[in-house]
């Protein structure tokens, strides 16, 4: 059965990437207006501090790798969840979910590789050459080790974002309703751009626990840079890394509950 899944997973990302390109010249211009907006948010942050030279003791280059690190793990994390999961509340609704049950194939898998979102593109397109600048200017001594912290940084903020977006698509299965949850989501992910240390103590506290998206952002960045973490301290380079992990094991856990409270379409 694994063999057979590995055989039909490519076939559904290839499927579905080819439908998004039927329209290469619309998906192009799209891909244009998600870096001129996100291009606009990174012109805000440069505004602020050609008027303030710091913010939060942080300085542009460190702002800079810190907001392409936030937009690349948020962009290939949610390639692998956002719109999958989003529209699950829709299928629930419908009962169309009812159909992947009765599939000799995980709903999870066919949810996600069906619909892989190669619409991301443009964040990537952003976030890598900014990545890149912000690298080679930052005040770091890049070692091996620092060089794998990065690399596995981003792995771990990768996989958290992915988790907690899964986690979020999968209420739907208990309550029908989740998707007046990714609001509050992506709420909280706006001010993962800005250092931690900007927020007050109840803030930081909730995007360090509850809703823990400064563990794909200023936290992972912040150890990286030696800057102090609040709450953490030195810990944040380990919490960091495992954060990922971790809550991909939650997630499939929430997964395999919110699927035994699953009724059906008609409840």
């Amino acid at each position: 059965m694994l063999i057979h899944h590995l055989r039909v997973l490519p076939l559904l990302v290839r499927m579905h990437v080819r439908s998004q390109l039927e329209y290469r010249g619309a998906f192009w211009l799209d891909r244009l207006a998600q870096i001129l907006s996100y291009g606009s948010v990174l012109a805000t942050i440069g505004i602020l501090l050609s008027r303030f030279d710091t913010l939060g003791g942080w300085r542009w280059p460190e702002l800079a790798l810190l907001f392409s690190f936030q937009l690349l793990a948020y962009s290939l994390g949610a390639a692998m969840s956002f719109t999958q999961l989003r529209d699950l509340e829709e299928l629930v609704r419908l009962g169309t979910y009812d159909t992947l049950l009765v599939k000799p194939f995980s709903p999870w898998a066919y949810l996600i590789f069906s619909g892989l979102n190669i619409g991301y593109t443009g964040h990537i397109l952003l976030a890598v050459p900014l990545m890149g600048w912000a690298v080679l200017s930052v005040d770091v001594a890049w070692t091996v080790p620092s060089a794998l912290f990065f690399i596995a940084a981003i792995i771990s903020a990768t996989l958290l974002t992915a988790a907690i977006i899964t986690m979020i698509g999968a209420t739907a299965l208990i309550w029908v309703r989740s998707n007046h949850l990714f609001s509050i989501f992506f709420g909280f992910w706006e001010l993962t751009r800005y250092p931690l240390n900007i927020f007050p103590g109840g803030i930081q506290l909730v995007l360090i626990t509850a809703v823990p998206l400064a563990l794909t952002s200023s936290v992972p960045v912040g150890a990286l840079l030696g800057k102090p973490i609040p709450i953490l301290g030195d810990w944040a380079g380990a919490v960091a890394l495992v954060a990922g992990p971790l809550w991909v094991l939650i997630a499939m856990a929430y997964w395999r509950y919110a699927n035994s409270r699953y009724q059906g379409a008609g409840g």
